[in-house]
């Protein structure tokens, strides 16, 4: 990467047994193995820096440890995930040595290899706060509040720079969608300024992190994927999941 672009990147997958829409969704099992280990060892693969998972849960903890993983145990009282990731770094890199913070959500287990690396390579850009990863949505997933749309305006032919992130339709009007996917690839210094941040209006109201970033006047930028991979966010998605798979509930 260039002088402006991060060199030593750090990963850190938040995860918590309550989800609200599939609860206990972290340990799943989608293959014969937990959906945890999946993005964890996805992570490992991409050979961007090291992997940690944080988390409130021990049963969490303990399939990660036994997989070889580096776990940090963490409060429950987080609201979202790179709160969660806030606590972690302070036992992860007290010192900062990281330059850039990569918040790898849990759920989409078969995320692309190239797909981390590319959110990292907008960090390259010094304008650029945050980087993360869309996709186009699908039809069905235009009126799913599970999908996140991600509004934007086009600045290369793979790379966007978002306005908002919502869970309804938008933009109006014909033209396509994108369907946001839960990579947040942070300067080391934005992280620290998104973490030391309250939780602002609009993320409770939709319930989605980045916009804290967004209404602080954090610029993300998001790199534009083919495919990502099928996201876990209910039981249906599970369900259709295992299927494609060919493994069954059990």
């Amino acid at each position: 990467m260039t002088a402006a672009g991060p060199r030593a990147p750090i990963i850190v997958i938040p995860a918590r047994l309550g989800s609200t829409r599939l609860p206990g969704k972290a340990l799943a099992e989608i293959g014969g193995r937990p959906m945890i280990l999946h993005v964890w060892s996805r992570a490992v693969a991409a050979g961007l820096g090291p992997v940690a998972v944080a988390t409130d849960s021990e049963e969490i903890a303990g399939v990660v440890r036994a997989a070889g993983g580096d776990v940090v145990a963490t409060t429950a009282a987080h609201i979202c995930g790179s709160d969660r990731i806030g606590e972690a770094l302070r036992s992860l890199d007290p010192e900062g040595r990281h330059d850039a913070v990569v918040n790898l959500q849990g759920d989409t287990p078969f995320l692309p290899g190239e797909a981390l690396a590319a959110a990292l390579k907008l960090l390259e850009d010094p304008a650029v706060d945050i980087g993360t990863l869309a996709t186009p949505a699908q039809p069905e997933e235009a009126d799913d509040p599970n999908a996140v749309k991600l509004v934007a305006t086009r600045i290369a032919p793979k790379r966007l720079r978002a306005l908002y992130f919502t869970r309804a339709r938008a933009p109006w009007g014909e033209g396509p969608l994108y369907k946001h996917i839960g990579v947040y690839a942070y300067r080391r210094a934005s992280f620290e300024r998104y973490a030391s941040l309250p939780p602002s209006p609009l993320e409770l109201r939709e319930r989605l992190e980045q916009l804290r970033a967004m209404e602080a006047g954090m610029r993300i930028d998001a790199a534009v994927l083919d495919k990502a991979g099928p996201s876990v966010d209910t039981e249906r998605d599970l369900a259709a999941l295992r299927a494609a798979i060919g493994h069954a509930t059990p």
